[in-house]
């Protein structure tokens, strides 16, 4: 059953970039969400700042539309719309001027949890942070989030954290990460720590090796500009594909506690060897040939001659003692064949098989669905019902959240509800600490200069394939290979 929900305190939150596009798809609906679920408190108020003229009514109106187009169900019933919009008001900000923020500060309510949602480029963070202290707003209950890319490399990400913290303790500052808010990535931390039946075997004597894969069907479309100073690597890897790989290796925290898991998370990150450039493999999707409105990335991107990857495969080691001599898959990328999201933990074959060559290799996998279809599903191996010998077939334990919960299933609080949630609560467990994103990118940054340096290209692959050719190659070396990519 889904768990009762409990109110938080009572806020003003202010969304900068109120008006952008992910405050209209992600925020507001998520914020709506959570006022249908009873889990805001009478006196909560929700406040769009932005450089656009528009005066309450005017964003109340921007805020229907949105959510009669991303949120769900209740998004179209009148009356508890409009009990929202009631929480809402709107003001006219310049970011980098003085204009609105006398008018921000005066509404501003005393003795109420004050949280300020950065929904803007990181090139705005220093001048938000500034201007939140200048004009009084920011107490030591305060609290910022902002959203990714932190950063470009160690440098600008090193840079950025001096910046907000002039004006904010690492204790009020919360970088989001929506897939540490996905109701799986969670249960993993339950299964490992909330069950005896793993931790025992959550290491390298028993684990064979770990995949974790993040395929998308859509290109970079309207985002190529974006997306071409970027690339896989930073887009994904760097963050995403990181933290799930942390919560898959951290050692047991001492507690349940934002900094206890924290901790653990940076240790894994300060643990991985650099990757030789034989256990990486880069790509650029082609065109669909049988639609012309599906071009390649190098057309998405407009620059014929880039050598940015919409597709990464890694070969990754971490030096501990629960995972030396475990590899770990990375791969993510664009116009894959199905959208996806898993890990899968493959643990190792039986030492011996007393049912003879004939009965086959049979092994248990553990996978933790992320999208679509949340749930876990655990591989064992049986007997084939019926006569004539022992015949041995892998079967899954399987559990979704929508056939678990039934019904319940649609009020599971998505990524964005849950973290918003916490950043009330002020609980930063699933939120990234400076340190452990300066780790990150200190760990990346040698790789993309590694290539650079080389000048290596991506390699080609089909649109709607599983990757390129070189990426099946690099689990086939090893004697192992990729799960099928599907929905």
């Amino acid at each position: 059953m889904v768990s009762r929900v409990i109110p938080v305190d009572e806020f003003d939150l202010v969304i900068f970039g109120g008006t952008g596009d992910l405050a209209r798809r992600k925020i507001l609906p998520a914020l709506f969400r959570r006022f249908c679920a009873g889990q805001m408190e009478r006196g909560a108020r929700i406040i769009g700042a932005a450089r656009s003229e528009m005066d309450n009514e005017g964003y109340r109106e921007f805020v229907r539309e949105a959510l009669r187009e991303f949120g769900t169900g209740r998004a179209c019933e009148e009356g508890t719309l409009e009990g929202f919009c009631k929480t809402l008001s709107y003001i006219t900000v310049d970011a980098r001027g003085t204009d609105g923020w006398s008018a921000l500060a005066a509404m501003m309510k005393p003795g109420v949890v004050r949280a300020f949602y950065f929904s803007v480029g990181p090139s705005l963070f220093g001048d938000l942070a500034e201007r939140l202290h200048q004009y009084g707003m920011a107490d030591a209950d305060s609290r910022i989030v902002v959203e990714k890319p932190f950063g470009r490399d160690l440098a600008t990400a090193r840079a950025l954290n001096d910046t907000l913290a002039l004006h904010f303790d690492e204790s009020q500052i919360y970088r989001i990460d929506h897939y540490l808010g996905k109701e799986t990535v969670q249960n993993l931390m339950a299964v490992r720590f909330g069950n005896m039946l793993f931790e025992p075997l959550w290491n390298a004597q028993y684990v064979d090796h770990i995949q974790i894969t993040v395929a998308e069907t859509v290109g970079v479309g309207g985002r190529g500009e974006y997306y071409d100073r970027s690339g896989a690597m930073r887009d994904m890897v760097q963050n995403h594909l990181m933290q799930l790989l942390c919560l898959i290796a951290m050692e047991p925290p001492a507690k349940f506690d934002p900094d206890a898991v924290r901790d653990e998370k940076l240790k894994v990150i300060r643990a991985l060897d650099p990757v030789p450039p034989e256990d990486i493999v880069r790509g650029q999707y082609l065109a669909e040939t049988d639609d012309p409105d599906k071009p390649g990335y190098l057309a998405h991107a407009e620059n014929p001659r880039s050598k940015t990857e919409s597709f990464i495969a890694m070969r990754l080691a971490i030096s501990n003692w629960r995972w030396k001599g475990t590899p770990f898959y990375l791969r993510t990328g664009k116009r894959l064949k199905a959208r996806t999201s898993e890990i899968a933990v493959v643990f190792k074959d039986t030492p011996h098989s007393i049912f003879g060559p004939e009965a086959g290799r049979h092994r248990n996998i553990l996978t933790i669905r992320l999208q679509p279809n949340e749930g876990m599903e655990l591989g064992v191996t049986i007997k084939e019902p019926g006569p004539g010998g022992m015949r041995l077939i892998d079967v899954p334990l399987d559990m979704s959240f929508a056939e678990a919960l039934g019904p319940e299933a649609e009020e599971v609080p998505d990524a964005y509800e849950r973290l918003i949630m916490d950043v009330i609560r002020g609980n930063q467990t699933l939120f990234m600490r400076g340190d452990e994103v300066e780790a990150a990118w200190a760990w990346t940054d040698p790789l993309i200069e590694g290539w650079e340096a080389r000048g290596d290209a991506p390699v080609p692959y089909e649109s709607g394939s599983s990757g390129p050719e070189d990426a099946l190659m690099l689990m086939h070396r090893d004697g192992r290979r990729w799960r099928e990519i599907r929905a």
